[in-house]
């Protein structure tokens, strides 16, 4: 869901004329998206475990002298796969992770600003509505 429509839902229940029928299939389509989250977080926690596990067995197996120490990683991207398949896909990968690791260093240079407002100007994103007190 969408923070318009998070927006809009806060309206409608903070609307006088909300009809009880309205916020129980609004209950549900929250529901609904909770338990989609819930599933996309799991799997993406999967994921990483297994990427988090390939890197550490990587690591070790170099650690003590195996000879291909790339065998778990290889495993786990052809798994998803993700393993690089030509030189124009290997040279735009390492691209990528330069300018990832560019982003990511100048957003840990930068603090990120916050615009404070009180708790009295909050709105929602729609026009004249305001979040209740």
């Amino acid at each position: 869901m969408t923070r318009s429509e998070f927006d809009d839902i806060r309206a409608h229940i903070a609307a006088e004329e909300g009809d009880s029928d309205d916020l129980l299939q609004i209950a549900r389509t929250l529901l609904d998206d909770l338990e989609q989250a819930r599933l996309r977080e799991a799997t993406l926690r999967t994921q990483y475990l297994g990427l988090l596990t390939a890197g550490r067995a990587t690591v070790a197996s170099a650690a003590v002298g195996d000879p291909d120490p790339l065998t778990f990683l290889r495993h786990e991207l052809d798994k998803r796969g993700q393993l690089p398949a030509g030189d124009e896909e290997v040279g735009r990968i390492l691209a990528d992770a330069r300018m990832a690791e560019a982003l990511l260093a100048h957003l840990e240079e930068t603090p990120p600003s916050r615009v404070r407002t009180s708790a009295r100007m909050r709105r929602c994103g729609g026009i004249a509505r305001r979040l209740p007190h």
